[in-house]
């Protein structure tokens, strides 16, 4: 089979290809003597998670906690979002819009001549 490569470098799968692959959005990219080599990869949204926290160096041991937390039951967070609302800016009240007998317009007054 032949597939193009466009200018922006993307390439289209063969539909035969990707329907006997199923529902996959990611590929593992490999050059291996010169021939191109697509791996089909499931990400994990915990994956995806892991490999931002590792990007900005934070570590496992802060998504280990962070899973800890989420976990608790609902009473035990509720102390904590009591503390995070305390520190929270208050929020301005919205503007309300004008009512539509606001916008009403009336037709100027007619010129007369003397």
């Amino acid at each position: 089979m032949l597939a193009k490569l466009t200018s922006k470098n993307q390439l289209t799968l063969p539909k035969s290809v990707t329907d006997r692959l199923g529902p996959v959005q990611y590929f593992e990219v490999q050059l291996q003597a010169g021939q191109v080599l697509l791996t089909p990869v499931r990400i994990q949204r915990g994956d995806a998670v892991r490999a931002k926290l590792a990007e900005l160096d934070l570590g496992d041991d802060l998504a280990d906690r962070a899973l800890a937390w989420a976990r608790q039951p609902v009473e035990a967070k509720a102390g904590n979002k009591a503390r995070v609302a305390a520190k929270a800016k208050p929020l301005k009240p919205a503007r309300k819009a004008p009512s539509k007998a606001a916008k009403v317009r009336t037709k100027p007054a007619a010129k007369t001549s003397a």
